[in-house]
């Protein structure tokens, strides 16, 4: 009976415990599964209120902004850290399949993987001096207009944006934005339109003009991140075999370095075009960004001593390098030291991973993922 007695109280001081912190009943892998089977493709208010419902059940009182972000914080002090992933996932969703260790389906590494370590680490610390913010945007993978939108709300002493990385810390990313590049000539008979006013003809000069940007106008190579890259993706023009078009449209996508911003980049390519064009026809060339007001990430390089860096890497084992993609890190690293971090990978031997039909994390790395991500933050005096 003793020892029956002794077994009871300890079971209910672990229950108070868990009914105290609300924290020890915090599942990475059930919370994980259940956010992979909630398709967030087209609309991410289920994904949502799942990740609200998560904080309520710790005791927490998230908030939702009029841009559709949750936020959540612990403490009040100094130094404050931000951590910050996205609970939108590109189309098709693919559904949710476990095979040990192994799980697959939309979102399992982008980023429901790295919202699972975040979530995990910000639930089991609890802020002594500091302050932690949790900070879950709804359009990553599209707008991005619930990260810009944070620029105004939050100042933090240092921010880890989830993604997956392979367990490395990402101090650096090239900035991201589209456009479209259009030629404007004479519309009429092929028979009688000169070339020089033919913008099908212009097309020479302007893919000539694009291969020479960043030779001749660009902002050169950065120490990090290397050399921007310009690519034409879309071309559209012409109705019939017979008939000269007005317009000939290029769609292009910029992957930049510092300093260089989408406005600048517009401004300068605009120059450079309508420069080499006027040297070898009549035609008329204007660049607009697509989407003019909705902000695109900017390049960032996080200083590789500063102390979140070290701090994250110690606790991680991985590599310190750039990220490989876009993302909202961009959108904060003006504000204070920011880092990209998380599990799974972009790619792997046999291809695409993220955004792909075979999209996969392995739960382990989640797992551990989060134990380092708790460690920075204990750490850093969170």
């Amino acid at each position: 009976m003793l020892i029956t007695r002794q077994w009871e109280r300890r079971v209910s001081t672990f229950v108070d415990e868990i009914d105290e912190t609300h924290t020890m009943s915090f599942d990475i892998a059930t919370f994980h599964a259940e956010a992979v089977r909630t398709p967030s493709h087209e609309d991410v208010a289920e994904m949502r209120e799942l990740l609200v419902e998560t904080l309520e059940d710790a005791g927490l009182e998230p908030e939702v902004d009029d841009l559709g972000n949750v936020l959540a914080s612990k403490g009040d002090g100094e130094p404050h850290l931000v951590l910050n992933t996205h609970i939108d996932t590109v189309a098709p969703h693919v559904p949710y399949e476990r095979d040990g260790d192994v799980v697959r389906g939309r979102g399992a590494c982008d980023a429901k993987g790295p919202l699972a370590a975040l979530l995990a680490a910000f639930l089991r610390v609890d802020p002594t001096a500091g302050k932690l913010t949790l900070a879950i945007t709804p359009d990553e993978e599209t707008l991005m207009t619930g990260a810009a939108g944070l620029q105004d709300r939050l100042s933090a002493d240092g921010y880890i944006v989830g993604e997956p990385t392979d367990l490395d810390v990402c101090i650096a990313a090239r900035g991201q934005c589209e456009g479209t590049i259009t030629i404007e000539g004479e519309s009429g008979h092929a028979a009688s339109v000169p070339a020089e006013k033919n913008p099908v003809f212009g097309l020479e000069h302007v893919l000539e003009a694009l291969r020479t940007y960043d030779d001749e106008a660009g902002p050169g190579e950065d120490d990090v991140l290397g050399e921007p890259k310009l690519t034409p993706t879309v071309l559209e023009g012409g109705e019939a075999p017979n008939r000269v078009p007005e317009t000939c449209r290029f769609t292009f996508d910029r992957r930049s370095v510092p300093p260089e911003t989408a406005d600048s980049f517009r401004e300068g390519l605009e120059t450079h075009l309508e420069r080499a064009v006027a040297e070898e026809s009549e035609l008329e060339v204007t660049v607009d960004l697509i989407r003019p007001d909705t902000p695109f990430p900017k390049a960032f390089v996080t200083d590789e001593d500063d102390e979140l860096v070290g701090t994250l890497h110690e606790a991680s084992g991985g590599d310190v390098r750039p990220f490989g993609a876009a993302t909202e890190a961009g959108f904060f690293a003006d504000d204070a030291p920011t880092v990209v971090f998380g599990p799974g990978v972009l790619a792997d031997e046999k291809g695409g991973v993220a955004h792909a039909q075979r999209e996969y994390v392995r739960l382990p790395e989640v797992e551990e993922a989060a134990d380092a991500l708790e460690a920075t933050l204990l750490e850093l005096g969170a």
